[in-house]
C-alpha cells in the first residue's frame, strides 16, 4: 500500500503510526502532490481516498493522475465533499469555500464526467446521505464532549470557538438544505 500526502507532517505521522504497528514492510508514503505523485502508471489495484479531494484545486487532473495510476481493470474509490443538487449561491459558496480552506467544489455529475474522460465506468456516484448527521454530531463533540481540547487548540479563545461552532451550524444548515453533502463514488478503469 502506498499513501501519498502534500504535507510532510502527515508523511511522517503515517510513517511513525505504520513503524509501531508493525507494517512499515506492507506500507509507505510519498511525499507528493496528488496530481503529480510521482507512482508508476498502471501500478496500483485501486486508487482511494475519503473526505480529502475536496482540498485538491485541479481536479480535472487530480482524476487523471487516479486513472493514470490504476491498472485496466482497477478501481477508483473514493467519497469527498460535494456541491449538492440544491446548488450554492454565490455567497454560500463563498463562505463555504473560504471556511473549509477548499479553492473549489465539485458535484456528483461533474466527478462522473471527469471519471469517464479519464477512461473509467462508474458504477456508483450517489450522495451518502450522512453529511447532515455528521456535521451535528461534529458540533455536539465540540460544544459539549471535546470542549477543552478544542478551546486549548484554539489558544482559549472563545470568541475563535464561537466562530467554529457557527461555523458547523452554517455547514449543517447547507447540507439539510441539500446544498452541500458527501458523496461517493466507485468507478473502474476500462
Amino acid at each position: 500500500m502506498v499513501g501519498v500526502d502534500a504535507t510532510e507532517a502527515v508523511v511522517e505521522r503515517g510513517r511513525h503510526l505504520t513503524r509501531e504497528e508493525g507494517l512499515n514492510d506492507r506500507v509507505r508514503f510519498v511525499h507528493a502532490d496528488a496530481c503529480e505523485s510521482g507512482l508508476p502508471s498502471d501500478s496500483a489495484d485501486f486508487v482511494w481516498s475519503e473526505d480529502a479531494w475536496c482540498y485538491v484545486a485541479d481536479k480535472p487532473k487530480l482524476i487523471a493522475e487516479a486513472a493514470r495510476i490504476v491498472r485496466p481493470g482497477g478501481v477508483i474509490a473514493f467519497t469527498d465533499w460535494v456541491e449538492g443538487p440544491a446548488g450554492l449561491t454565490d455567497s454560500e459558496a463563498q463562505r463555504f469555500l473560504g471556511m473549509m480552506t477548499f479553492a473549489n467544489v465539485e458535484d456528483i455529475a461533474g466527478y462522473v464526467n471527469l471519471l469517464s474522460g479519464s477512461g473509467c465506468d462508474v458504477s456508483v456516484a450517489d450522495n451518502t446521505g450522512r453529511f447532515p448527521s455528521h456535521i451535528d454530531l461534529y458540533l455536539n463533540m465540540i460544544e459539549m464532549q471535546l470542549t477543552y481540547d478544542v478551546l486549548r487548540t484554539l489558544g482559549f479563545r472563545t470568541d475563535l470557538l464561537q466562530t467554529l461552532s457557527d461555523g458547523f451550524r452554517f455547514l449543517g444548515d447547507l447540507s439539510r438544505a441539500g446544498k452541500i453533502a458527501q458523496a461517493r463514488f466507485v468507478a473502474r478503469r476500462i
